[in-house]
């Protein structure tokens, strides 16, 4: 397949232009961008369109997205992270979903993530209580039958969740204490047997598919886990994918389990380096951001998460300028509550002019444009291959109408795809060098049998749901001590605010 956009407006995102939109025309042979420039000669058979009046720019990143939870979308409100939990990631009673309903699921959120111009998003997928080949085997049919790029994940705890969570021995009744711990997690020969099995089922299915290690977090995994996943990571050139200082308890249980940082206690175990993604990285210390900085890592900035759960705000500028690179993430279905990624890049690029009085500082639309293209693929070790309209990358791009209400009147297109636009103004969505969307509709799907029979099969999981959050609400009152104990505590990270109740964490 060969087609020719005539005379675009290329927001290429490329080392030369960036963010600075110019005409010209894009060629695509294949899965590839074959050419940008003016004038291009037509290939023999190939399909010219008139782009005079759209925007061509790469398909946005989502570099951290949930998709267990998009039936809870809407569900939960002013609850923070580990009270939040118990609720869309329950301690007891919870039985695994349907492989149908995880397909189901997948596709939901392909659907909201390519009609809002999305074409790559890392799934760290997490099924509770635990993980299968099968369940697995159903995100990705899902992924491949919509035609996005992703990366999902295989998610391990190998701690019981209590015992991730400071003073909880202290705080709980032993009967609590005893049920919470009574399900047995995965050993970490059994995670690497099941991880080896998914590389080799799924890593580079369909050309746009990847398996992904993702050890929970360094305070939910064992040390010798940790180790392993890394080392298997490297030997499959895959990202390590951790979230780490999402809250402040995550910061306080630092201190108490390991007396460092969870950054510093993950240097230790060697797994820093350009691989690793970090979900999150509020809490850090200035030292955790220069480390981070030094060894190339990432960071998966949540902006809309972390509001909704009052996690605190991640240091923008300080990331940005210690070489940390940063990508984009909706996080998941329930905490967001949805994985529209136009909101995401708005929430980021507004959110930091809040946390620091120097405006110059604050992100330009060019840097949050980048961390949502460029970033997001670096994040996802695809350097190169996404992110940019140029010669030799993957034809993953999105089209946007300049006659739309959203660019009317045009001024700074940078501008208007961070601040205005919400995804109205897309025509056309491709991924590999296929057209995925067009006209707001998914083409590889039939969105109206989806949505109809995902209806029918969630109304009966949440009603049975219902019952098994009721179970687990045994456990609010101890963890809302635990979480009022952690925000007393002083940890001397916060830069701007001074003031660590107003829970700015180091903007």
């Amino acid at each position: 397949m060969t087609t020719l956009f005539r005379n675009a407006l290329v927001l290429a995102m490329d080392d030369e232009h960036r963010a600075e939109p110019f005409r010209a025309d894009v060629l695509v042979v294949a899965d590839r961008i074959d050419a940008v420039g003016p004038a291009l000669e037509v290939p023999d058979g190939a399909t010219v369109l008139d782009a005079t009046d759209r925007v061509i720019m790469p398909g946005l990143v989502n570099a951290h997205v949930h998709s267990w939870e998009a039936l809870f979308k809407g569900r939960y409100d002013n609850l923070p992270l580990e009270l939040w939990m118990l609720l869309s990631y329950p301690i007891l009673g919870l039985e695994p979903m349907s492989e149908r309903l995880v397909y189901l699921r997948t596709l939901l959120v392909g659907m909201e993530s390519l009609r809002n111009g999305a074409t790559c998003l890392l799934d760290d997928v997490i099924e509770s209580p635990t993980q299968s080949l099968a369940a697995l085997d159903a995100v990705f049919r899902g992924y491949e039958d919509i035609g996005i790029r992703a990366n999902c994940s295989g998610n391990i705890v190998n701690r019981p969740y209590i015992d991730s969570i400071p003073f909880a021995a202290e705080v709980l009744p032993a009967d609590l204490l005893a049920k919470a711990r009574d399900r047995r997690p995965r050993s970490t020969d059994e995670y690497l047997d099941f991880s080896r099995e998914a590389l080799a089922r799924y890593d580079g299915r369909a050309g746009r598919l990847r398996y992904v290690i993702a050890p929970s977090g360094p305070q939910r995994c064992t040390d010798d886990l940790f180790v392993a996943a890394n080392e298997l990571s490297a030997q499959h050139d895959t990202t390590f994918h951790v979230h780490v200082l999402e809250t402040k308890m995550q910061a306080v249980t630092g201190r108490e389990f390991y007396g460092c940082t969870l950054v510093e206690y993950l240097d230790r175990l060697g797994v820093l380096s350009d691989r690793a993604t970090l979900a999150h990285g509020i809490w850090l210390t200035d030292s955790d951001i220069a480390r981070l900085g030094e060894v190339g890592a990432s960071v998966a900035h949540n902006p809309i998460s972390n509001l909704k759960l009052g996690s605190g705000i991640a240091a923008w500028r300080a990331l940005a300028d210690a070489g940390v690179n940063l990508a984009l993430g909706s996080d998941g279905l329930s905490s967001n509550d949805s994985a529209r990624m136009f909101d995401v890049v708005k929430s980021a690029a507004l959110l930091h002019k809040v946390t620091n009085p120097e405006y110059r500082s604050w992100p330009t639309a060019a840097e949050v444009l980048w961390a949502a293209t460029r970033g997001g693929a670096r994040s996802a070790r695809l350097a190169g291959e996404v992110g940019a309209i140029a010669p030799g990358y993957k034809a993953d791009f999105v089209l946007l109408d300049l006659r739309s209400l959203n660019f009317t009147p045009l001024n700074d297109v940078a501008s208007h795809l961070v601040y205005v636009e919400n995804g109205d103004s897309i025509t056309e969505v491709w991924v590999n060098g296929q057209p995925v969307v067009r006209d707001g509709r998914c083409l590889l799907i039939d969105e109206q049998a989806v949505l109809d029979e995902l209806r029918g099969l969630a109304a009966e999981y949440l009603e049975r749901y219902a019952k098994i959050e009721e179970l687990n609400q045994a456990f609010e009152p101890y963890f809302a001590e635990i979480y009022q104990r952690c925000r007393a505590e002083r940890l001397g990270i916060n830069r701007y605010s001074g003031d660590e109740a107003a829970w700015v964490g180091g903007a």
